[in-house]
């Protein structure tokens, strides 16, 4: 089976004034769309056709760099998408919330911490909130398309959060000011999808 290109769960302009319809839509109609045609191609005729795009992820090191790059490009976006809403925003709450404290001290500790690891990514790439192979949350940062679930990366983990911080991500609204679009990122986080994600991975 093909992978396809996941529908946004909300309208293009649902994220304004964080994130704008444009941009939303030049994000997701051109950047994801190229990654999913780019995977397909790069994985015709090979074992991968019938994976999971985690199972991918998992192997990447097996595969060719197209296969790294429009899978991870394909996976990261995947949970981009639904980590945002509209009307979202504020803490996360329940067993995420207890344990973003016992770990990184508060709330605004962390938040503080995943934005250190957002901009001081240099070129492209991603911030994740992850949980670790001990149950433990790790903040990391991957370059490119990378992410903490590839068998190549510096800090592995299940990605339960992530920002992207290519500057196709960002560039029409907030031009080279990537600290503006992460504080604004927390306008829009899903927490109680992030909390689904954490509560799948912690059973």
């Amino acid at each position: 089976m093909a992978f396809t290109l996941p529908a946004l769960p909300y309208a293009s302009n649902a994220l304004e004034p964080h994130i704008d319809a444009r941009t939303m839509e030049i994000h997701h109609g051109k950047h994801h769309n190229t990654y999913v045609t780019n995977l397909n191609n790069a994985i015709a005729g090979s074992d991968a056709e019938k994976l999971s795009i985690e199972d991918i992820c998992k192997n990447i090191s097996k595969y060719p760099v197209a296969v790294r790059n429009n899978g991870g490009g394909h996976y990261n976006h995947c949970l981009f998408w639904t980590i945002m809403g509209p009307n979202a925003g504020g803490v996360p709450t329940g067993a995420l919330a207890d344990d973003i404290n016992a770990t990184f001290g508060t709330f605004d500790d962390f938040k503080t911490k995943f934005a250190a690891a957002a901009t001081g990514r240099f070129g492209s790439g991603w911030a994740w909130l992850v949980v670790d192979a001990s149950g433990k949350l790790q903040i990391t940062s991957t370059a490119n398309q990378d992410n903490p679930l590839m068998d190549v990366a510096e800090v592995k983990g299940t990605p339960i959060l992530g920002l992207d911080v290519w500057e196709h991500a960002y560039y029409l609204n907030y031009q080279n000011r990537r600290p503006d679009y992460i504080t604004s990122f927390w306008n829009v986080v899903n927490w109680n999808e992030v909390s689904r994600r954490y509560s799948v991975v912690k059973k």
